[in-house]
């Protein structure tokens, strides 16, 4: 049981520890840095988005996307409907002309993926969302560094309103400045629950987003990152490959196919999307079990990045993607290890009573949430009224 307990932590430990260092030590001993970026190069670039019943967002989508610093005669803005049921198609017949428009049957997003891919007339595929805004200078940012002909994929930053409230802001007024957007009334009782109501589970979900960043931002220095941010990637449409219909990742499958054709996949954060943070914590578990899932599905659609032979970074992809795979058993390993040991030595006590402590504050965090998200709720569902309406609601 000592060999369990001692394996489990120390896989712990380096997955969210270890790996992270090993990385800053080695990004600052042998980074790739990358060929200098060529101001006056603008290639002509596909802008991709899947979208299903997505009538609502479409319009402010389209116009942010249209009112981006990059000349408009090399850009080509392609909406795939997948099998839209509401007003999707006739919000965007309003855009016949500047947008291509594809009326696909519904199939799901990796098919509405390949159907926009198959119609870009460009050489650089930008894929985005229906929900997010880019930045103005997102598009050149993100096609900077297909300069080197070493890149093959390149994904921006996605900022959540979780993260730094100061950064946000900042970006957030430059971004307002610099494109004249802003949101109409209409707009914004037009959106969904998220920006209705406060998210209940922001910090956390702020303070991982950062560390995954790091992450990815340190892999980059080193060779490649290990997937993209779906709402801002961009690759060279030489390197797609159509997705399988039923593809959970694709913003993950597509780019490392591109690391296993020898080419770099590299994070650029000054390509820079908006978006907002998960609304609670059932939203955040249904995408970590997509994303859990969708990298056990990768597995069986590329077991070649199983083989250190054929993946250029086999090291990165087992300390990241397959040890998060395995933290769940580890941790339950490390749980039972700890109770069946705890009697034999005062360190394995210790080590019980702190996932003991762990677990029960995870637990409280979790009936906090609860008790804030019915507030939230509550606060949504009552009806706004004017204050004559209050005045006599207190008098009475």
């Amino acid at each position: 049981m000592a060999w369990l307990f001692w394996v489990s932590i120390g896989a712990i430990v380096y997955v969210y520890a270890g790996y992270p260092v090993l990385l800053r030590v080695w990004s600052r001993v042998r980074p790739k840095p990358l060929a200098a970026p060529d101001p006056a190069r603008e290639p002509g670039v596909a802008i991709v988005i899947a979208a299903r019943n997505e009538a609502a967002r479409l319009p402010a989508r389209i116009d942010n996307l249209l009112r981006l610093d990059y000349p408009a005669d090399k850009q080509q803005i392609i909406v795939v409907s997948d099998g839209s049921t509401d007003d999707t198609m006739a919000v965007l017949e309003r855009y016949r002309g500047v947008v291509d428009v594809i009326d696909a049957p519904a199939g799901g997003k990796a098919l509405a993926l390949n159907a926009g891919v198959a119609a870009a007339r460009h050489d650089i595929v930008v894929y985005a969302d229906a929900r997010q805004v880019f930045a103005p200078d997102a598009l050149r940012e993100l096609v900077a560094p297909f300069g080197d002909p070493r890149v093959g994929a390149v994904t921006g930053e996605l900022l959540l309103d979780a993260e730094s409230p100061c950064r946000r802001r900042r970006d957030r007024r430059t971004w307002d400045r610099r494109a004249g957007l802003r949101a109409s009334a209409s707009d914004r009782r037009g959106d969904d629950r998220r920006r209705t109501v406060r998210s209940t589970i922001a910090d956390g979900i702020g303070l991982y987003w950062k560390y995954e960043k790091d992450l990815r931002r340190l892999e980059s220095a080193i060779g490649s990152t290990l997937g993209a941010t779906g709402a801002i990637y961009a690759m060279r449409r030489a390197l797609f490959r159509p997705l399988p219909a039923d593809t959970i990742l694709d913003d993950v499958l597509a780019p490392m196919r591109v690391v296993l054709s020898g080419y770099r996949v590299v994070f650029n954060e000054r390509a820079r999307a908006f978006d907002r943070a998960a609304v609670d914590a059932d939203a955040e578990a249904r995408r970590k079990v997509r994303t859990l899932a969708g990298n056990y599905q990768i597995l069986a659609l590329e077991p070649t990045l199983l083989a250190p032979w054929r993946n250029p970074v086999w090291l990165q992809y087992v300390s990241h993607k397959l040890g998060r795979l395995a933290m769940p058993y580890a941790l339950l390993a490390a749980f039972a290890a700890s109770v069946a040991l705890a009697a034999s030595h005062a360190v394995y006590a210790i080590a019980l009573a702190a996932q003991v402590l762990f677990y029960l504050l995870a637990g409280v965090g979790a009936v906090l949430e609860f008790a804030a998200r019915r507030r939230e709720d509550v606060r949504a569902a009552q009806p706004a009224i004017g204050p004559d309406a209050q005045i006599a609601r207190e008098v009475a």
